[in-house]
């Protein structure tokens, strides 16, 4: 592991706790809103897909495992967004 390999963990390290942090800090004082659900699901997607790349190494995996992989850190954005621009359709469908 060379030493700027080692820096740009640290980097993404420090930019997914920064994301986490202002996350956390926009869930306990904003209310509801398109904004803030598009922030959270941007934030969601972002840190899922540095993870995924950075920190579990799959760069080197079978390319299913890392589309599936990263195809959960697009869907599940895109659900957020979803559910929150559509809650009664959703409640709807999900009703037994």
């Amino acid at each position: 592991m060379t030493l700027s390999y080692t820096r740009m963990l640290d980097a993404v390290w420090l930019l997914l706790m920064a994301l986490t942090i202002g996350s956390a800090l926009l869930a306990e004082s904003a209310d509801p809103s398109l904004l803030v659900t598009l922030f959270v699901a941007i934030s969601v997607a972002v840190k899922g897909g540095l993870v995924v790349e950075r920190f579990m190494e799959l760069r080197t995996a079978h390319p299913y495992i890392r589309f599936s992989m990263g195809l959960f850190f697009i869907v599940l954005p895109l659900l957020m967004m979803l559910v929150f621009l559509f809650p009664e359709q959703i409640a709807d469908l999900t009703r037994i």
